[in-house]
């Protein structure tokens, strides 16, 4: 007989676990401190006429498109859109460069192709261990790229190849996911609220 369980109870615990995150999302001096400096470098791209590259894998490539989408559209103020792709939109040349090389090599690729100096390269991944993602962010940086990772609490080897690292302290990957989603809004508004400051 399958188990009894409380929907209610376990709702209220992951609310309870969600609520911890964004306290401690809030308490965080090195977040505090690393979070400027990635809202400065969007900012500073956008206003050069440079992009926004993204990149994660599974439920990290949905956030990556889905911030990407915020900046081509808009987050909360009409304005101009501005240059934002995920890496993972081609599905094609994702499959194809997985196949033909490695799925280690697939966002490398596309960030040689697409990744011009003055642009930057925002990671996803709740580990900040995916082989694919470290590659695009050392391919980036060898192209004088500024690259951002958010990723989950402690080392990594995102976190070391990253210009700026954003570290969400969760128990778990959908946490840790809620925790980067969060940020990765308040991201493009902080940047969308400079951009159009003279409106």
């Amino acid at each position: 007989m399958a188990e009894s369980i409380d929907s209610a109870a376990l709702l209220g615990d992951r609310v309870a676990d969600a609520i911890a995150v964004f306290q401690r999302i809030a308490a965080d001096p090195e977040l505090a401190a690393a979070f400027p400096m990635a809202v400065d470098s969007v900012v500073e791209a956008i206003t050069a006429g440079g992009k926004i590259l993204f990149c994660g894998n599974g439920g990290s490539s949905a956030d990556a498109q889905h911030l990407a989408a915020e900046l081509v559209g808009k987050f909360t103020r009409d304005r101009a859109p501005w240059p934002a792709l995920s890496l993972s939109d081609n599905v094609a040349a994702l499959t194809a460069i997985s196949n033909d090389y490695s799925y280690t090599d697939a966002y490398e690729r596309a960030v040689r192709a697409f990744a011009r100096p003055g642009d930057v390269l925002i990671c996803l991944s709740t580990s900040g261990r995916s082989a694919n993602v470290v590659a695009a962010l050392l391919a980036a940086n060898e192209l004088g790229v500024r690259t951002i990772a958010l990723t989950g609490p402690g080392q990594s080897p995102m976190a070391d190849a990253a210009n700026i690292a954003l570290r969400i302290d969760g128990p778990d990957t959908a946490r840790i996911q809620e925790g980067q989603k969060f940020v990765g809004h308040v991201l493009v508004e902080t940047a969308e609220l400079r951009l159009t400051a003279d409106r």
